[in-house]
Order: C-alpha cells, then structure tokens, then sequence
C-alpha cells in the first residue's frame, strides 16, 4: 500500500489536510493498516499519532517525567502492570513490565500536574497535545461539519464521512480532559490512573517503536477520546457505555436484547472490561490492533456499536443457550473485519440522538 507510505512522507496532495484525512481514514476503512501476522506494522503509529493530531514529545520531555520517580499512583500500577497480557506472548516478547510501567507512570505524572494546575487555578503546565504543528498531524477545523449531523448514503447508512464528524476535535479539551466548558460549566474531579489503565496502555507499547512514541499516543488517546472513563476513578463515561450498549443492541437487535435482558444480563454485567478498554481485554492482540485502526480513524465511541457487533454476530448461540452468561463472561476471539463491518452496518439504523449519546458519552 505504498500510499500510505507515500502521504506520511510527504503530507496530504497539494496540501490539502481535511481531504488528505478523509481519504487516509476511507483507506483505513476499506483495506486497513498492512501489518504482518503477529500485528506488527511499520506504518501503524505514525498513522495513529497522526490521526490522534499528536505532535511529537521531546524525548527529553519524557525523560524528565521518568526521572521524577514514583507518581502518587505508583503503586496502582505496579499491581497492574505484571498481570497485563501476561499469557501473551507476542507482547511479553516485545515489551517489558518495566517499559509498560514507565509509559503508565509518565502519564500519572502528566494527568497529576495537569490537576494541580486546575486546581490551584495555575496556568496549565504544558501538553504534548495542546497544538499540532502545521504539518499532516492536525483534525480538520471543527466547522467543517456538525459534529452531531448525520446526513445518509443513498441506502440510509451513516457514510464515513459523517463518522469523521464524531471525532472530538483536540483543542475542545483542556490538558487533562476537565475543561469545565465541556462539562456542562462544572468543574470536574481529576483525571487520574484507573485500574484497567495498563491494558488500554498496552497496544500503543506494542505498536509504537518507542516509550516516547507510546506515550505521546497513549496520553493524547485519554485526553482526547475516553477522559471520561478515567475522570476521578468513578468511571462514569464506562457505566455510560455500558447502558449505551443495552441501548444500541435494542436498536439493531432487539429479540437478543430481550433474551439477555430476561435472562438480568445487562451490559454493565459483562461488558464493563470491553467499554473500558476499547476491547483491548479481548484476545488476540493482532485483532485488536486492526480493530483499533478503525478507531483511531473514525473515534473511540465506536467501540460501543462494535462490542453490539460481536453479541450479533454469536446472536444463535446466545439465543440457544440457556445459560449466555457462560459465553458472556469471556467473549470470543475478535475478529476485527467482521465486527467492522457489521458495526457500520448499524449505523445507519441507530436514532441520530442516539448517535449523539454514543459520541460524546466519553467525554
């Protein structure tokens, strides 16, 4: 696919950056990311960096938020950090506990400050994702569209281009995801480490070529798409998910929804791990880079509909089961094309205020 080769080297044809987006985003959409087997890609993180509008962090940078040691959630981390993908091979081979660790604590350490700085009412210390360079690594400017329209194909389905339109544009957040103006006017508790944290940290260690790399995505993928599922450590954009996705199943399926919901299966029962973390719990890892791909194109808040993918897709055997909980409780191995494709199946037949619960429910 020398294309994608071709546009990161050089930019968008003729400079033109919210075209050169859309069509790396169609790209992405119809063919993926070209990787090998165990998921690895040359091109895959500059593409998602790019696609995050995340510019580069000094490496100095970084070393400075390593070398200030243990943040508050230091040990939060490290309870986690030895259970991540533990039985995983393809990454215990690439990534060591202690780079997850030091990716996972620089970020504390970011999401710390920026709350003190919020707090106290200082200026707010500086970001790696507060402004993108001129350059192939910004979101085209949010009055290209409504980011709640969503205009049809011919057959009814949402287009990839009103999905473009659900991306949360960058700088409609502040440092850590608590501008209190997107917020309804409140002020916000802290962004801080949540367990579950270091499996969503996990594929950007895989994918990226460096900590740096992985944590300037990992940082920018939190404050941008999911602050809130780490706000204050109370989750709320997960439960928010989770009712989100009892919702949409009731939508496109809802002889399956009235199966589980006899049955007291609620999504908040078994789909708390997959909202959370963006499906990153859900074996194997190569598919949950692809189906990532997907996300990073066209926004995090599809994790929902395609989590509702993945129950139609076994729909027969929930429906003759008369124990799904069983199947529940660990759901099967992802199959990233098939859950894209269904998931954009949905959409067209999801309620546009629906639709716009769905894209902003993490934020």
């Amino acid at each position: 696919m020398p294309g994608l080769h071709t546009t990161l080297a050089q930019g968008p044809p003729r400079g033109n950056l919210s075209k050169g987006l859309q069509k790396l985003r169609e790209t992405i959409l119809q063919n993926g990311i070209p990787g090998s087997s165990d998921g690895m890609s040359d091109l895959r993180i500059y593409i998602w960096l790019v696609l995050l509008s995340a510019p580069p962090t000094p490496t100095d940078r970084y070393l400075d938020l390593v070398r200030q040691g243990p943040s508050p959630s230091y040990a939060k981390i490290r309870d986690d950090t030895f259970r991540t993908f533990s039985s995983d091979p393809l990454f215990r081979r690439r990534v060591t506990e202690n780079s997850l660790t030091r990716v996972l604590n620089a970020v504390s350490w970011m999401l710390h400050d920026a709350h003190e700085a919020h707090v106290n009412g200082w200026m707010s210390p500086p970001s790696i994702g507060s402004r993108a360079p001129p350059s192939f690594t910004g979101s085209p400017p949010p009055s290209s569209a409504p980011m709640h329209s969503h205009p049809r194909t011919s057959n009814g389905a949402r287009s990839p281009e009103v999905l473009r339109t659900g991306m949360v544009p960058q700088d409609s957040l502040s440092d850590a995801g608590m501008s209190s103006s997107a917020h309804g006017g409140q002020d916000t508790a802290a962004v801080g480490y949540v367990q579950g944290m270091n499996v969503l940290a996990a594929p950007f260690c895989y994918a990226a070529r460096s900590e740096v790399q992985a944590f300037t995505a990992f940082n920018t993928f939190l404050k941008t798409q999911i602050p809130g599922y780490v706000r204050g450590g109370s989750m709320e954009g997960v439960h928010k998910g989770t009712k989100l996705v009892d919702r949409i199943l009731e939508v496109v399926d809802f002889k399956l929804a009235q199966h589980l919901q006899e049955r007291h299966l609620s999504a908040a029962i078994w789909a708390f791990g997959p909202v959370l973390t963006c499906c990153a719990s859900v074996p194997p890892l190569p598919e949950v880079l692809s189906l990532w791909d997907f996300y990073m194109a066209y926004g995090a808040h599809l994790n929902l509909v395609c989590i509702v993918a993945q129950l139609v897709l076994i729909r027969d055997d929930l429906l003759k089961s008369a124990r799904p909980n069983d199947i529940l409780r660990q759901l099967p191995s992802l199959n990233a094309q098939a859950i894209k494709s269904m998931a954009v199946s949905f959409l067209g037949r999801i309620p546009d205020d629906l639709y716009a619960e769905i894209v902003s429910h993490a934020q």
